[in-house]
């Protein structure tokens, strides 16, 4: 089989590392990939805002099984287009896609659905939000309501922060935004939750804790993600049942209302609030770096879960995974999440010895010359299989100290919460 992965991230690379594993394998393309998909896939540099470009290369390459990796292709109908072209598509259509691509179509399924979550106001200007900021409560908490790669989110003390996220957003920040959410801020422990679902079916597929600050200690912005661990600490059968009957069956329900399927990854972020789950967000992929740190935890061929999927066959399928513990810790360029350098040459690496339980997942990195340089912010993710959370995070600050790279940085306190 051939098989395409749309993306260039560290997912990207986790996925094509997995995908490669399969005997039905016998080439994989990755659009447009990383240095670390090059080594095992072809990279093609296509404009992924041309859906013709990416239709036309898999016509004739006869590639059998697209997977798309990011948001933005799937927010802008991506699968639609190419299913119109019968090419084997996994990942939801555009309309499910809006899940993630609308915070306020979340808010307003779940206010119709009764799904727990934030108490919440949609305010389309300046001043109506400012307003309401005059009665508000603190902390609160301000969304962008488009997609913003993580960043969107303002947790704020008081107005004076309120005031400046406003006016970020709506100075367009992250895009043109024509309405912005104003949430209560829950007090609880956040949680990340996946599913894998094949548009009739859906079965569990881990979850994770992310830390989205920058800075140690959970201070600082907020990024893509610093680092992440798996299994969740908060996860039990109790809260795991909640989940699926309070959030997920009734979303499912919400879209099959709009005459929609789901078919690909879900990941449902969630807040826990004395052990009662409440959604916060939800992405309508695998999370990024909480698919570097589940992935390689799976023993079932992940080309076979995602075939089943396209067939609406997942309940035939398996699914089973290493009893192990993960953490990843993501290797940032210096500057991240505001401006850095890029073209900066990663030295090194081959040097880095890993065992079976040890990754190195590629993100914002290119190869030229046979020489890696560092072009994204989150440049490289280090992940770890153990029994034990300390020991996978002492052996991937090993790994870093080895790399000894200038022109980065990383959370030594990863899995804080669960290493005592």
């Amino acid at each position: 089989m051939k098989v395409g992965i749309i993306g260039s991230g560290g997912r990207e690379h986790s996925l094509c590392q997995l995908i490669k594993k399969s005997k039905k394998i016998n080439k994989i393309f990755c659009f447009p990939g990383n240095a670390g998909t090059a080594d095992i896939a072809e990279n093609v540099n296509l404009n992924l805002e041309n859906f013709d470009s990416i239709k036309d290369y898999v016509v004739k390459e006869k590639i059998d099984l697209i997977i798309v990796g990011p948001e933005k292709p799937l927010v802008d109908g991506l699968v639609d287009f190419l299913e119109n072209f019968r090419i084997k598509v996994f990942g939801p259509n555009k309309i499910a896609s809006k899940l993630e691509g609308s915070k306020i179509f979340t808010k307003k399924l779940c206010e119709k659905f009764n799904i727990p979550t934030a108490k919440f106001g949609i305010f389309s200007d300046n001043n109506s939000a400012k307003d309401f900021l005059k009665k508000a409560s603190f902390p609160t908490v301000i969304k962008a309501d488009n997609l913003a790669s993580g960043k969107g989110v303002y947790v704020c003390n008081n107005v004076d922060e309120c005031h400046m996220a406003i006016n970020e957003i709506f100075g367009g920040k992250f895009g043109k935004a024509e309405n912005i959410l104003i949430e209560e801020f829950l007090n609880g422990e956040e949680m990340s939750f996946f599913t894998i679902h094949d548009g009739k079916n859906f079965k569990n597929f881990g979850t994770a804790q992310d830390h989205k600050r920058v800075l140690e200690g959970d201070q600082g912005k907020n990024t893509g993600g610093m680092g992440a661990y798996s299994p969740s600490r908060l996860i039990n059968k109790d809260l795991e049942t909640k989940i699926i009957n309070k959030i997920i069956k009734p979303t499912l329900k919400g879209l099959n209302e709009l005459n929609t399927k789901y078919k690909g990854f879900l990941y449902t972020g969630l807040m826990i609030v004395d052990d009662e789950p409440y959604l916060i967000e939800y992405n309508v992929r695998m999370g990024d770096p909480e698919c570097q740190t589940i992935i390689p935890k799976l023993k079932t061929d992940l080309l076979d879960i995602l075939l089943a999927c396209c067939e609406e066959k997942l309940n035939e399928t398996k699914i089973e995974w290493l009893n192990k513990k993960s953490l990843c810790i993501v290797l940032c360029s210096n500057g991240y999440p505001e401006s850095f350098k890029k073209n900066i040459e990663i030295e090194n690496l081959n040097q880095i010895l890993s065992d079976k339980d040890e990754f190195i997942f590629h993100a914002g990195t290119k190869k030229n010359n046979n020489k890696i340089y560092a072009v994204g912010g989150r440049v490289l993710n280090f992940v770890a299989l153990s029994d034990d959370f300390k020991q996978a995070k002492e052996g991937i600050i090993n790994s870093i100290k080895k790399l000894n790279w200038s022109g980065g940085f990383y959370r030594k306190d990863i899995g804080h919460k669960v290493i005592k």
